[in-house]
């Protein structure tokens, strides 16, 4: 691994990593369960991006395909919450 990527991957690291730990204080204090669910879902994309980062930084493509599912679960899970929300809406 070259010296420039081996920084870049550092970075990455460092920037995804604080994202999901100001995420994470969004989940918890969020004032309503939509801004917990968004923050639930921004902390799934951050991962997925994690994952990603890790296969290209390890040169390693299996992995891609678990990010992949983990992306795919996450937007399912998160139209789900916004079927249930706005059904309960309706008079």
């Amino acid at each position: 691994m070259t010296d420039l990527l081996e920084k870049a991957c550092g970075f990455l690291y460092a920037g995804l990593s604080l994202a999901a730990l100001l995420s994470f204080v969004r989940l918890f204090i969020g004032p309503t369960m939509q801004d917990r669910v968004i923050a639930l879902d921004l902390i799934a994309t951050l991962a997925t991006g994690l994952i990603v980062v890790y296969s290209i930084c390890i040169d390693e493509a299996v992995y891609i395909g678990v990010a992949i599912v983990l992306a795919l679960v996450s937007f399912i899970g998160t139209v789900a919450y916004a079927y249930y929300f706005y059904d309960r809406r309706e008079p």
